[in-house]
């Protein structure tokens, strides 16, 4: 029994501990379990909430997130990574963001009283300072996907299954922020709707798919620019551009479409972003050096400032700024006196403004004894900037006294003239509450989803939302149409606005232009009012930018080496080329029957160029052919008149007589070389030149033969004369003369001259001429014309001793060695001479052959019948043959 007891005690007993171990054992799962959570829980707060930075927010059944660069710069913390990192501390307020920021919440309270737009939905905010800093923004972006059981939750995300806060963020400004805050959201499809980041990297649905904004993007403005450099005939620009996503891309695309329309860019600089004063001053200097009149600064306002400080330290003067939008309506480098000097005049596109009624009274309202300042915690940094006092005890600043109003001071926040960017996330907000509005109207059995599924409107998912965004087309109060495109980009509208001096010195915004995308095809995008701006310098009319000076018409570029095709030289067009518009790329040559005019402007007919009866050089020769034939006419009708003299009758007075006749036909064919060419005058100038001169050359040939045989037929019992009487003279004659009748009727047949116009690239006429033809019958008619004159001189030149008081052919030697003389000179003169002069070349030999014929050979004896007649005797003309025989 005792046994048995003990037994009992010992079962008990190592029941009991076992029970106990299996309690410590569930205790100690328990409590790993919950380590677990707690693991868990503080990993996710680590991603999400470790940052403690500082928020504005206000609850609602639908909160919005916002993402404002209230300040420029971060002071950077020690990132060991050994420890949790120290709070951010961002310096540089920036009251034009702040605007912004509260021109959202003034969006979001005017919602929330309009029945009419999401009825029965309060919209709250969440709010976070980016600090114009990327890995801020990111770090404000985790911040607002913190999950505290708002309306959706994102599974798969870091640490697990996270909640997120907002279903929609609205900002960061920056295009650099967003590019990083865009690619974060993306990847849980949040959207995000910016309303001042415009690269046009950010249109690029593949990399962001849940990107959207109230900005244009830089595509749309760089085309404005563009335009805006092509209307006033700047091609000679410089490019300055921030070391962001922003300024780069935008530079970028500038460059290259200024490059499509001809235009060169002169420098292309990057300002970096701690604005170290060494590449400040080379920037500066690079723009002096490349002498670019105008220049285009596409950058955020501040590193436009650093650009313009540096510009003034330099005294950079006579330079046309151009403005991106991220300046061109910038108060920070307007309204300080300092700046006025140089940027008066600038001209830059800005979107589009408008006046939103209350919101001015809204940004008054502000102050730090409020209610809501306690919530705010911008708004302390904010009235110490503004007041240049400190709301903290025992600062070296002096304390505010509580009695300040943001009434009394004039500065950029109050400023609500140019309510651009403000006005974009005005519409921007105004965009996710037509999106949720139509989100919550969605009808069961009809919605956009699978199997025609609406969004559960109490626990919609951020995706559901992005997609009611992009559908988003509606028209506001301002009536203007407010919806995103593809690539989520909003409706692309510019004012190109000039910076003018007010009557109080203030800088005035002039609007001066309009640049709308949306306009029909063939109308201009760009409409400009040129007699509203006032240029920089206070010029009346558009400076000048080029490389070099344009080209006037009548010339063309010719491009310098090693430099861009907008540097170049002004080359005259050559002969026979014309520009007829400014910066001809290259001359056009005329048609062939038209030459330039002597400014290379234009084409005009070509002068037609022949010996014609009007010019010096064919009166000249006409009156010498009429007079030589007025010569022989002369000495034939005094032939006539003493035609039974001795001196006359000598030598076969009928030889003479056709001589004389042939002679004069002679210089009359020389009239046929003179005027406009013609098929006929081509044909017969040729063959009545051969026929007739190898008619008088017959002739002579005759007279020559006659003198031979005369004093051959003096010997005694020579009856030699009877073979060379009258007829047979009369068959020599006609034989000779029949060959190159021959020649010249086979010339005509078979390849005949015909009139031909030479137009030669060398000069502006055009050249009428008769054209050989043949060659061959050219040649064969002046051969055989040579060939008679030859023998007729050789005879000659054997008779001349022969004993006579008057021997002709003495004469007639002396006419055929300047016949021959001429006619030898003449093939060289012939080939060589130009245009009309060939024909000129022609009729002078033709006359000065013709005038020695009748010289040599008539002039003696028509001084002896004339003025020595009593030489004019049988007995004088045979004495020496009589004393000799």
């Amino acid at each position: 029994m005792l046994n048995f007891l003990c037994f009992a005690v010992l079962l008990c007993w190592g029941v009991l501990i076992s029970q106990t171990q299996d309690h410590q054992v569930q205790v100690q799962n328990h409590q790993t379990q919950a380590q677990d959570h707690q693991t868990q829980a503080q990993q996710c707060s680590l991603i999400h909430g470790s940052m403690s930075l500082p928020v504005l927010q206000r609850p609602g059944n639908i909160t919005l997130g916002g993402l404002f660069s209230l300040h420029d710069a971060v002071l950077e913390t020690d990132l060991s990574f050994a420890t949790l990192p120290a709070a951010m501390r961002c310096t540089g307020f920036n009251f034009r963001t702040f605007r912004w920021m509260q021109t959202m919440i003034f969006a979001i309270e005017e919602i929330n009283r309009n029945a009419s737009l999401l009825p029965g939905v309060t919209l709250g905010y969440k709010i976070y300072d980016s600090c114009s800093m990327p890995y801020h923004a990111l770090r404000a972006a985790m911040e607002l996907m913190e999950g505290d059981g708002g309306v959706g939750e994102v599974g798969g995300g870091l640490g697990g299954t996270c909640s997120v806060s907002v279903p929609v963020v609205i900002g960061d400004g920056g295009s650099t922020q967003s590019l990083v805050v865009a690619r974060f959201l993306g990847v849980f499809h949040v959207p995000q709707v910016s309303y001042f980041s415009s690269c046009a990297c950010l249109s690029d649905k593949s990399q962001f798919p849940a990107f959207l904004r109230t900005m244009p993007s830089d595509f749309f403005q760089v085309d404005a620019l563009a335009q805006l450099v092509q209307h006033f005939g700047w091609t000679w620009v410089g490019v300055v551009a921030g070391d962001d996503a922003y300024g780069r891309g935008g530079a970028q695309i500038f460059a290259e479409k200024v490059q499509k329309l001809g235009a060169c860019v002169a420098l292309h600089e990057i300002i970096p972003k701690n604005h170290e004063e060494a590449a400040m001053a080379t920037i500066v200097a690079d723009i002096r050096a490349s002498k670019a009149g105008v220049v285009l600064v596409f950058a955020l306002e501040q590193d436009a400032g650093a650009l313009f400080d540096e510009v003034l330290r330099q005294g950079l003067t006579g330079v046309q700024w151009l403005a991106s939008e991220a300046w061109s309506t910038a108060s920070v480098l307007s309204m300080p006196p300092r700046y006025r000097s140089i940027l008066l005049g600038s001209l830059g596109f800005a979107i589009r403004r408008a006046h939103i009624p209350g919101l001015q009274d809204f940004l008054l309202r502000l102050h730090p004894s409020s209610a809501e300042a306690k919530l705010d915690p911008f708004l302390r940094p904010f009235w110490e900037a503004v007041f240049g006092c400190s709301l903290s005890q025992g600062s070296i600043v002096p304390p505010c006294s509580g009695k300040e109003s943001l009434g009394t001071v004039r500065n950029i926040y109050s400023d609500v003239s140019q309510l651009r960017i403000s006005y974009n996330v005005y519409k921007a907000v105004y965009a996710i509450a037509h999106a949720l509005h139509d989100l919550r109207g969605c009808e069961a059995g009809r919605g956009p989803f699978p199997l025609q599924a609406c969004p559960d409107t109490d626990s919609f998912q951020p995706w559901q939302l992005l997609h009611y965004l992009k559908q988003v087309d509606y028209t506001n109060a301002f009536n203007e149409e407010t919806k995103f495109d593809e690539n989520g980009d909003p409706v692309a509208m510019y004012d190109l606005v000039s910076w003018q001096a007010r009557a109080d010195g203030q800088v005035e915004y002039v609007t001066v232009g309009r640049f709308d995308q949306t306009v029909s095809v063939g109308r201009r995008k760009l409409q400009i009012q040129e007699t509203d701006i006032v240029w920089s310098s206070n010029q009346t009319t558009a400076p000048l930018s080029v490389c070099s000076s344009s080209c006037f018409p009548g010339t063309r570029k010719a491009i310098k080496p090693n430099l861009p095709v907008c540097c170049f030289d002004c080359v005259v067009c050559t002969a026979g080329e014309i520009s007829n518009e400014t910066d001809a790329i290259e001359c056009v040559r005329c048609l062939p029957e038209f030459w330039s005019n002597p400014d290379h402007t234009a084409c005009i007919p070509r002068q037609l160029d022949f010996l014609s009866y009007t010019d010096t050089m064919g009166v000249t020769l006409l009156a010498l052919a009429l007079t030589g034939s007025f010569c022989t006419t002369l000495v034939l009708l005094i032939f006539a008149c003493h035609r039974q003299t001795p001196i006359v009758r000598a030598n076969n007075s009928e030889l003479s007589f056709l001589l004389l006749f042939s002679l004069t036909l002679c210089f009359l064919c020389s009239l046929t070389f003179i005027g406009r060419p013609s098929e006929w005058s081509c044909m017969l100038r040729h063959t009545a030149f051969g026929i007739t001169f190898v008619l008088c050359i017959s002739c002579v040939l005759g007279k020559t033969i006659v003198v031979l045989m005369a004093f051959r037929a003096t010997l005694p019992g020579s009856d030699i004369m009877k073979w060379f009487g009258p007829p047979q003279q009369r068959a020599i004659i006609l034989m000779c003369t029949l060959v190159q009748v021959v020649i010249c009727v086979v010339w005509l047949a078979v390849a005949p001259p015909t009139p031909h116009r030479l137009m030669s690239h060398e000069n502006a006429q055009i050249i009428l001429l008769c054209d050989e033809g043949s060659a061959l019958g050219f040649s064969l008619v002046l051969g055989y014309i040579g060939l008679l004159a030859s023998l007729c001189l050789l005879l000659a030149f054997l008779a001349r001793k022969l004993p006579d008081n008057f021997n002709e052919a003495k004469l007639i030697t002396f006419s055929m060695l300047i016949f021959c003389a001429v006619w030898v000179a003449f093939i060289p003169a012939y080939v060589s001479s130009p245009g009309k002069y060939t024909v000129a070349v022609e009729i002078f030999a033709i006359l000065a052959s013709s005038y020695g014929l009748l010289a040599c050979i008539f002039a003696p004896k028509c001084y002896i019948i004339l003025l020595r007649p009593e030489r004019n005797t049988k007995r004088h003309i045979m004495a020496t043959a009589d004393k000799r025989f």
